[in-house]
């Protein structure tokens, strides 16, 4: 039983989440919360956020402790890309892109084959 949760529209590049997302990857729901709370980064905060999220979730839904959980899988897809202009030099402009992700991280209890 695999237990999902998203976070949608958040402001920041998918390769970035992706870093953060590949060191939970496989571990134990406890252990990954202990390691993106100790991490500085404010993507690290979305990601913990998250896993909290998706733990909560199998603690409601279908009544699985966090003990009991390892993270299956966690993953940030690209969203929409916010498009604005940056003036430069001689009348010019540059595009800037405001890139937007996806992230969705999944748990399941340990040592569960589907």
């Amino acid at each position: 039983m695999e237990v999902k949760a998203t976070t949608k529209f958040v402001r920041g590049s998918h390769i970035k989440f992706g870093r953060y997302c590949r060191l939970i990857k496989g571990k134990d729901a406890k252990q990954a919360l202990d390691i993106l709370d100790h991490m500085p980064s404010p993507n690290a905060k979305v990601i913990f956020k998250t896993l909290q999220s998706a733990v909560a979730n199998a603690d409601h839904n279908h009544s699985i402790s966090l003990e009991e959980l390892e993270v299956v899988s966690a993953y940030a897809n690209k969203g929409p890309i916010m498009k604005r202009f940056r003036p430069r030099a001689r009348g010019r402009a540059t595009p800037i892109q405001k890139k937007i992700s996806h992230v969705t991280v999944v748990v399941g209890p340990k040592g569960d084959i589907d």
